[in-house]
């Protein structure tokens, strides 16, 4: 127990100072002493401005993404005992944002509430599919998932091609960044999250249950039905909110829940709790990382997120392949 709360508080630290780091860095460095200042004796300058209007709120939508992702990826392996499941590699996040796309073309996706109504209906609808087809198998499950990202992706682009003058302010988000979205309302999607986040930790002992296998989960009194439902929607809820804020970001859910996994040492609750840190952990580092690799401009963040997570896949499937958690 000592080393496990040891290992979240320092993973808390870890991630004050590279929220700290997220306000700071960029193409105007900002002193952090400029930080406090902006918030108890905000003076209108340029480093205020910087801090309260774009990095800070910035800086929050990359805590509650990298949150959103991280935890998804967590209930949808430990759902399925499929350590190659995410959100990205299942095709969820391709359903939420063709959904998204689909929407704006039919001109339904002017509000913010329309935009995560969309979302979320695409990020469930393709994880039935998805979930429905390979469920029992770890390959399989992937394969689907992959196929699916790859045929909405195709559609996504004809509907940008055949309406580039409704879709013009879709392209960067369709790439998966944070860059912008500090300037959109972004109350409802957040709260979104705070409540898939808050049913994520109130469904851990019940899918510890499910973790070992359906018949031990019903012999221990698990109501398994009940537990299948709750966390397939808290996934959705979680994948679609994120997505319909940042766009696709690929590989999060896949990353965090296994170094959470190898700290967690068998324990759902903890494995809960380090995947809430240790996604927007991985996120922000991500993001900070995508204003600074090029010299004339910022990457999309999920450029950055994938030439990370890709050889984390590859590691998966060569140790998991065909078998499961």
């Amino acid at each position: 127990m000592t080393r496990r709360v040891a290992i979240l508080l320092a993973s808390v630290l870890v991630l004050l100072v590279l929220a700290g780091a997220s306000v700071c860095v960029g193409a105007h460095a900002v002193p952090p002493h400029a930080i406090w200042d902006a918030f108890t004796s905000y003076a209108g300058t340029d480093e205020h401005v910087i801090v309260r209007d774009i990095r800070g709120p910035r800086t929050v939508i990359a805590l509650c993404v990298g949150a959103a992702l991280g935890t998804a990826g967590t209930l949808i392996q430990t759902l399925t005992r499929n350590p190659l499941a995410e959100p990205g590699v299942l095709g969820v996040t391709a359903g939420a944002g063709f959904a998204v796309i689909l929407g704006t073309v039919a001109g339904v996706a002017a509000s913010q509430t329309a935009q995560l109504g969309l979302a979320v209906a695409g990020a469930a609808a393709a994880a039935v599919l998805v979930y429905g087809v390979g469920r029992a198998f770890p390959l399989r499950l992937v394969l689907a998932g992959v196929a699916l990202t790859y045929v909405l992706t195709g559609l996504s682009l004809a509907l940008r091609l055949v309406y580039p003058d409704a879709l013009d302010r879709y392209r960067f988000w369709s790439v998966g960044a944070l860059a912008g979205r500090e300037q959109l309302p972004l109350a409802l999607p957040l709260a979104a999250i705070a409540i898939g986040l808050i049913g994520a930790v109130l469904v851990t002992r019940p899918l510890g249950g499910m973790a070992l296998g359906e018949s031990v989960a019903h012999a221990l009194g698990a109501r398994v039905k009940h537990t299948r439902i709750a966390v397939l929607a808290l996934f959705t809820v979680l994948s679609g909110a994120a997505t319909a804020i940042a766009g696709p970001i690929l590989f999060v859910g896949l990353m965090v829940p296994h170094l959470a996994r190898r700290l967690a040492a068998g324990s759902i609750p903890w494995l809960m709790t380090y995947t809430i840190v240790f996604g927007p952990i991985l996120l922000v580092a991500s993001d900070i990382g995508s204003r600074i690799l090029l010299p004339t401009g910022e990457v999309p963040v999920a450029i950055v997120t994938a030439f990370v997570g890709a050889p984390v896949l590859i590691w998966a499937v060569r140790k998991y392949g065909t078998v499961s958690l």
